[in-house]
């Protein structure tokens, strides 16, 4: 398939895709929120899903950030069968990240320096939003003749929270999904801004697991959740930690699972990261199509 690349062109799509992921809630997720509302008996957690969906309506007219902290971009790239990506593509998503970041605008919290100094935060404080560097792309393929970029925008609660680690399956799916469930409610309980979306995936390494997690965001869907989704999500409501913890039935909104290629072992690698209330902050651009 020969496609002309349209540098400018793809910078403007994906500033703008990046000012919709961080100003904007997807429809299903909205409708999610909805259903959640009519759910709620807690008086108290019914007003804060209320004011959650207020603040995103108010983010959404006026192209405003959904929350203070607002996100590291991290990036998943599904190339179709008859396309390819070039470096000046890559060049182009990069600008139209760093346009997009200031636009938002985005938080200034690049830490400047060498790497010592990274670590310690001495280096001081990038004051450009776009000195927030975008995570490495993922890059995966898929069945359309296109180039498709899905940007998320990660907090850092969701981050501190979030767990991946081993567990020994002993042949039972059952101890994998009771493991999850145990690291959510604890991670959601220390978190603060639930209702969560709770992102999981499955793997053979660390990478992989996270990896499956970021790809889990970006085919979730609220208003399709699987048997082993909609189980863990019953399962973690059921401790009634509720909205910023005042108790109540939604602790978490939904769980988006990503299950990987297994290898034949006794042990399989878990990513579960707690995404906040805003979470996930996603939008999709197709940059050839």
């Amino acid at each position: 398939m020969s496609s002309t690349f349209d540098y400018e062109k793809a910078v403007e799509l994906v500033r703008s895709a990046l000012v919709e992921a961080g100003s904007t809630f997807r429809e299903d997720k909205k409708h999610a929120y909805e259903r959640a509302i009519k759910h709620e008996k807690n008086e108290k957690a019914r007003w804060v899903l209320e004011t959650i969906l207020e603040n995103a309506e108010a983010a959404e007219r006026n192209h405003s950030p959904l929350c203070d902290d607002t996100g590291i971009p991290h990036l998943v790239l599904e190339v179709g069968p008859d396309v390819f990506v070039t470096g000046r593509m890559l060049d182009a998503i990069r600008d139209g990240i760093a346009s997009g970041l200031r636009e938002l605008p985005g938080r200034p919290m690049g830490i400047m320096g060498d790497d010592n100094r990274r670590v310690d935060q001495s280096g001081g404080l990038d004051p450009d939003p776009a000195g927030v560097e975008p995570a490495p792309i993922l890059l995966r393929t898929c069945g359309d003749n296109v180039v498709r970029l899905h940007i998320m925008m990660f907090g850092g609660g969701p981050a501190i929270r979030a767990k991946t680690y081993r567990v020994f399956h002993k042949h039972n799916t059952q101890v994998v999904i009771d493991e999850i469930v145990k690291w959510a409610t604890e991670g959601i309980a220390q978190l603060g801004c639930s209702p969560c979306t709770l992102a999981v995936g499955i793997g053979r390494s660390h990478f992989e697991a996270a990896s499956m997690m970021l790809q889990a965001q970006a085919d979730g869907c609220y208003d399709v959740q699987s048997e082993m989704e909609a189980e863990i999500t019953r399962r973690v409501n059921e401790s009634d930690i509720g909205p910023l913890g005042l108790h109540g039935r939604t602790s978490v909104i939904a769980t988006f699972v990503k299950v990987g290629p297994q290898r034949a072992s006794g042990v399989r690698i878990v990513c579960v990261r707690p995404a906040c209330c805003f979470e996930p902050r996603i939008a999709t651009v197709d940059l050839i199509q």
